[in-house]
């Protein structure tokens, strides 16, 4: 069992909704950005990354001070409990599991993913991740059933999959059929057989540069 999850990981149990005050500047700053955008009047990078282009800039934008902080994903379940993380702990979780895919998984550009997941907040980790590496991040809803998870894995030759505890045995009573597939990430307190686990890969692995 994992006796902890890093800080930054960790569920925070509050009832608040309450979105910060300058939320409303903040939309108000998009729409006229990508409206610029739409007029041809912001110059493109030839190689957009989201990661890279957007994240990692707004992040800049408040080191630099040129923008209010804000808060960069606020995660709230229907219990009440709360994941918040600014721009500069996303980039430093997103990093950890972009290396977490490529050296721990032996991931690479154009390799596939498929995540079968609730909306937990390492489900948004995992996608800039992906953005981050070039690896192909294929979301599928927990409502997959054994059959329909077998169909994608052989279908788009994923060489990766990421569940839970709840879905792992579905996913383990196809895995004679799924060829293609190198590595077993699950997202759970505790340890399971032939998986590696997220958050206990979090605690310990180190970041590089994505």
């Amino acid at each position: 069992m994992i006796s902890r999850i890093p800080q930054c990981l960790q569920i925070l149990r509050s009832p608040s909704r309450l979105f910060h005050g300058c939320d409303r500047l903040l939309t108000s700053r998009i729409i006229s950005y990508y409206d610029s955008v739409n007029r041809c009047e912001k110059e493109l990078p030839k190689y957009f990354n989201f990661a890279s282009d957007v994240l990692d800039e707004w992040l800049q934008l408040e080191k630099d001070g040129r923008r209010p902080a804000n808060p960069a994903f606020w995660w709230i379940n229907d219990e009440g409990e709360e994941v918040k993380w600014s721009f500069e702990e996303l980039g430093f979780l997103s990093r950890k599991a972009a290396n977490i895919l490529s050296e721990t998984c032996g991931l690479q550009r154009g390799d596939r993913v498929l995540a079968v997941l609730p909306r937990v907040p390492e489900w948004w980790l995992l996608s800039i991740a992906c953005i981050r590496t070039g690896i192909v991040f294929i979301p599928g809803t927990s409502q997959l059933t054994a059959k329909d998870i077998l169909y994608r894995l052989q279908a788009s030759k994923a060489k990766c999959i990421i569940t839970n505890d709840t879905l792992a045995p579905a996913v383990e009573s196809i895995l004679p059929d799924c060829q293609f597939l190198k590595a077993k990430l699950i997202v759970a307190k505790g340890n399971r057989d032939g998986w590696l686990n997220l958050r206990e890969l979090f605690l310990r692995h180190r970041i590089c540069n994505q």
